[in-house]
């Protein structure tokens, strides 16, 4: 393979063998013998630049004897002589335009460089983050399959995995709501339940009844056609917390048998408690609330008892007379006056959710 050209694009290879342009080709071999041997290493040691100028005659001479290269530099040569004669000729101005154009050709050459470089170095970059993202994905996949595969084991077998059945049977963790009713009625339908104790004696039916956390919220309705409501009639929301889950569950159970006397019963949370769903798929409870069947008919017992089970119709209560609120005694000892203060709270809390839900709806 023949030595390349000179580094340095300025560098005349007849003026580095100190020869015309016009010179032979003895002429040519015969100069560079006379200065490579000046030149050359093993005769100047002391010369640290001795081999590149060594280097920079071979191949100037290399280049020179091969015709059609010499050829290709002639014409090179004698474009910069042409140049620079026309240079030359021109002004001072017309200098200084051409020197500013060419030093911003080179700068663009060199930021069209540096743009290239930095172009080849994000797409390095983005190669790396696009294998190391297919690696990751590679090994997801893999802990995923290999987690299937240890559940598919567990179900085969499962005592050889307890934990994870045990994981799956434990059961929901309690909510504040879990027992609490959203009971909503026109006022014109049931007069009698003017009062958060006339309603917690109506629905004790069903089961235990705090009168004192039950809340209750009177709002006066516009005319709706489509509900039959007449201007001015007052609506009744109110949320009655049971002491026991089966006793809310059941109020829910019968709402399609409530709502037929025109009072809308539903869980307060908006949804059935995931407890529920617990029981029902460990076989101890039937089916959801809303589809559950209307229990059967059963005698009446007298007022205060609880039902073993819960009547399809019930008497109507509107002559019922509200029971008087519960009053406190001098001698209330420091327990009792703590669950109280914890009850006035509670119902405060109610209360307020009742009224934000109820403007909801307004809006």
């Amino acid at each position: 393979m023949p030595p390349k050209t000179p580094e340095d694009p300025g560098q005349n290879p007849y003026e580095l063998l100190g020869i015309l342009q016009e010179a032979t080709e003895a002429e040519i071999r015969t100069a560079y013998r006379t200065r490579s041997l000046k030149v050359h290493p093993d005769r100047n040691r002391n010369d640290p630049n001795a081999a590149q100028k060594f280097h920079a005659l071979t191949t100037a001479s290399t280049l020179l004897l091969d015709p059609l290269r010499r050829l290709a530099l002639d014409a090179q040569l004698r474009l910069q002589a042409a140049k620079k004669q026309r240079f030359a000729s021109y002004d001072n101005k017309r200098r200084a335009m051409v020197s500013e154009l060419e030093e911003r050709e080179q700068e663009f050459k060199k930021a069209r460089m540096a743009k290239e470089k930095e172009k080849t170095a994000r797409e390095s970059e983005n190669s790396r983050i696009r294998e190391e993202g297919r690696r990751m994905r590679e090994q997801r996949e893999k802990e995923l399959e290999l987690q299937e595969l240890e559940r598919r084991c567990a179900r085969s077998n499962p005592e050889s995995n307890g934990t994870v059945e045990e994981d799956s049977l434990a059961p929901p963790p309690p909510g504040d709501l879990d027992t609490t009713v959203r009971v909503k009625y026109a006022l014109s339908s049931h007069p009698a339940l003017s009062t958060a104790f006339a309603l917690a004696a109506y629905l004790r039916r069903y089961g235990e009844i705090d009168e004192g956390t039950v809340v209750m919220s009177q709002k006066a309705k516009k005319s709706k056609k489509s509900k039959g409501l007449v201007d001015g009639e007052m609506i009744v929301t109110a949320l009655v917390p049971f002491n026991q889950l089966d006793a809310a569950f059941a109020v829910v159970s019968s709402a399609e048998s409530l709502k037929d006397r025109g009072m809308e019963v539903a869980w307060a949370g908006g949804s059935e408690p995931p407890i529920l769903g617990w029981l029902r798929e460990r076989g101890e409870l039937g089916g959801s609330a809303t589809k559950r069947a209307e229990p059967l008919p059963t005698k009446t017992a007298p007022e205060g008892t609880t039902f073993s089970s819960f009547p399809s119709s019930f008497p109507a209560f509107d002559d019922v007379a509200p029971p008087p609120p519960p009053t406190v005694k001098a001698g209330m000892d420091y327990e009792s006056l703590t669950l109280l203060r914890m009850r006035e709270a509670e119902r405060a809390r109610l209360e307020k959710e009742i009224l934000e839900a109820e403007a909801a709806e307004g809006g």
